[in-house]
């Protein structure tokens, strides 16, 4: 039976292969090698899930090529574990994975070419959810498990939200700091560097911030893999179609 440490595990794995081809390792299908090699294999495809777009960073970011075998192995986690409904009456978590789904989604239609294994995720319509931004406490830590939607290339209404909520979000990387919290100041802080990617004004300069939950904030796969990410955001240049 599969438990939560394997999970974790297998997510971990996924993270260490995903910054691997990042910074230039390996050169194989490292999806579809991840789940062929794992002891687990639901695990594994549940990992996929769990890392959703940010299992294409070394495409978008690096420029790697993206193998017709990792899209096969993104399209087969959907079968596993099928996105939730997103409707007006779904809870919080199952909208925020439904998002996340549809991030992986539009990523694997982009890179899996032509003959890539069809996915149909839509969007869960606007984000009137987290529109109300005056419990910014609560609002923040919804936009930390949606850190993965802070990635080049995507664009949706909780882009369209996050664009008009710089200061609450500013004000939860600066909670989760004084709290110690480095895994959400850390994909908050990777929220305002794409907000700044966009040409977005910022209340809190990202920069000072990131190194300093890159020291403090510990050494997992996933929190570097938000680092990479994020330092990405911070360095490279701005869309053309820069936004205000």
């Amino acid at each position: 039976m599969t438990t939560r440490a394997d999970f974790a595990a297998a997510t971990d794995e996924l993270a260490n292969r995903v910054l691997g081809a990042l910074r230039g390792a390996g050169g194989t299908a490292l999806v579809a090698r991840h789940i062929d090699s794992a002891p687990d294999a639901l695990a594994a495809l549940a990992a996929v899930r769990v890392l959703g777009a940010d299992t294409f960073s070394p495409h978008l970011i690096a420029g790697a090529p993206f193998h017709a075998d990792d899209a096969a192995a993104v399209a087969r986690s959907f079968d596993a574990f099928p996105t939730p409904a997103a409707g007006p009456s779904a809870r919080p978590e199952e909208r925020t994975v439904a998002w996340r789904d549809w991030a992986t989604a539009q990523l694997l239609a982009r890179f899996g070419g032509n003959g890539a294994p069809s996915v149909t995720t839509a969007p869960p319509g606007a984000a009137e959810d987290l529109a109300d931004t005056t419990d910014w406490q609560g609002w923040s830590v919804r936009m930390a498990q949606l850190a993965t939607l802070a990635t080049p290339g995507l664009d949706g209404s909780v882009h369209e939200v996050a664009r008009g909520a710089a200061l609450p979000l500013a004000r939860g990387v600066t909670r989760s700091v004084l709290r110690r919290d480095f895994p959400t100041a850390v994909r908050l802080v990777r929220w305002l560097a794409w907000l700044g990617h966009e040409g977005v004004a910022l209340p809190l300069d990202p920069a000072p911030v990131h190194e300093h939950v890159r020291l403090l904030g510990g050494a997992s796969p996933r929190t570097a893999l938000d680092l990479a990410v994020t330092d990405h955001l911070l360095t490279a240049r701005p869309p053309e179609a820069v936004r205000t």
